[in-house]
């Protein structure tokens, strides 16, 4: 059963559609303030060795090392650095108070090592998220960062340099991976150890709480639906009932592992019988992983009236989201209990924008796609946009542009890309030069 979307088959469509036209480019191993390693490539144009201006764009888990944004700024005369997390194509042990620490090893190269005088940070999707979270913490005093992740891990950000960045771009940026997952997990799930019990009051896709269905798999003949009012309140308090219901499990897996270090540490340890001792170690390095099912159940891909746009029909990934909701593919699927915490949990992650940019004074560009299926205009973009606490902020609206501001299937040009690096490329020269 074929149900990815198109925007997937001729591959990731972040990725730029041709090279600059002369370039340098070197791979790096990078290494973060508590040990870990990840990397990156750095585009240079060859006329402009030592620019002052660099951008650094990366995401959670996508790999942004080939990012459409990278050409038309390597002409430019800007240094770009497309860097993964430790985490690349898999974020299941995704904990944000590592991976910024990644972000900070990307800054701190680039001023420390290269002596480039200005660093701007491009969040595209959840790339958005997490350099705001990044700029969030940089910005505090090594004493105020938080020390614990959500999740009661110690975390390394009071110890760690991070280096503000100079400038902020938000592209189709969202509140953070919790924030879309409040939206977008089914509530009518009954029970996390049985995926296919299925409350029927609270399924979006059931015909008699007002989801037409398609025939077509390919979503050809979808029709848009449209909720009662009293249905789509009930959903959404019961999307938030299940995170924490899902946030509890989490913290028991995290409990036990607790119980067992205390064991391990108790001056007796070394009296229990061999065995005894051989279970408890093995319980405190124990580290489950939690399945949650069921993750493509957001209102907004069926019902166009709820956040009216210009947006087709269906997921990011699929034009068939009702379908789709049952397979592997999709957001936050399989976590860690900490990951889950720190990345996904909409009510435990401590990475949400609208709080985030009301601290971030920098000069900062937000852009929208208008026909986002992920990111919509009211409960998205204008909240953030809003939230801004930057004197120097720049909205613009591509009401006709998709997510990754990709084109048609099949083609070999984005001119939506070129549209939004028409913004992109003078901004960032006007602040900063190169």
């Amino acid at each position: 059963m074929q149900l990815i979307a198109k925007t997937y088959w001729g591959g990731a469509p972040m990725n730029m559609r041709r090279y600059p036209d002369s370039y340098t480019l070197e791979s790096l191993i990078l290494k973060a303030a508590d040990f870990r390693e990840h990397r990156a490539l750095l585009w240079a144009n060859p006329k402009n060795p030592k620019p002052k201006t660099a951008i650094v764009v990366m995401h959670p888990r996508g790999d942004f090392s080939h990012h459409y944004v990278i050409p038309r700024l390597v002409e430019a005369g800007v240094m770009c650095m497309g860097a993964n997390t430790r985490n690349p194509n898999n974020d299941a042990t995704t904990v944000h108070e590592e991976i910024i620490l990644d972000v900070a090893s990307c800054v701190s190269f680039l001023k420390n090592v290269r002596g480039v005088r200005h660093v701007v940070l491009i969040g595209n999707s959840g790339g958005g998220p997490l350099n705001g979270y990044y700029q969030f913490q940089a910005r505090k005093p090594k004493a105020e960062r938080f020390d614990t992740t959500p999740g009661g891990r110690r975390t390394w950000l009071r110890s760690a340099e991070m280096i503000p960045a100079d400038g902020m771009i938000y592209l189709s940026s969202h509140m953070g991976e919790g924030a879309i997952m409040n939206a977008i997990i089914d509530p009518s799930v009954v029970d996390e150890a049985r995926p296919h019990l299925t409350d029927p009051d609270l399924d979006m896709y059931d015909p008699r709480n007002g989801f037409i269905v398609p025939s077509a798999l390919d979503g050809s003949d979808a029709q848009w639906s449209e909720y009662e009012d009293s249905f789509v309140a009930a959903y959404r308090e019961a999307q938030v009932a299940r995170v924490k219901r899902i946030d509890a499990i989490a913290r028991a897996m995290i409990a036990e592992n607790q119980r067992a270090e205390d064991l391990h540490n108790d001056p007796d340890f070394k009296k229990l019988p061999p065995a005894k001792q051989t279970e408890i170690l093995r319980r405190e390095a124990f580290e489950p992983v939690i399945t949650i099912y069921r993750t493509m159940a957001n209102l907004h891909y069926v019902d166009n009236h709820l956040d009216p746009s210009a947006r087709d029909y269906g997921s990011i990934f699929s034009p068939r989201p009702d379908l789709m909701n049952w397979k592997f593919f999709g957001f936050g699927r399989y976590a860690t209990p900490h990951a889950w915490l720190s990345t996904w949990s909409g009510e435990s992650s401590f990475v949400f924008q609208y709080v985030q940019l009301q601290h971030i004074d920098e000069p900062s560009l937000l852009i929208n796609a208008g026909k986002d299926q992920e990111i919509f205009p009211q409960t998205d973009a204008a909240p953030m946009f809003e939230a801004m606490a930057s004197p120097d902020k720049t909205f613009v609206d591509f009401p006709q542009a998709r997510h990754y501001f990709e084109p048609e299937f099949g083609a070999t040009q984005a001119p939506d890309v070129e549209k939004v690096m028409d913004v992109i490329v003078p901004w960032i020269l006007e602040r900063f030069g190169v």
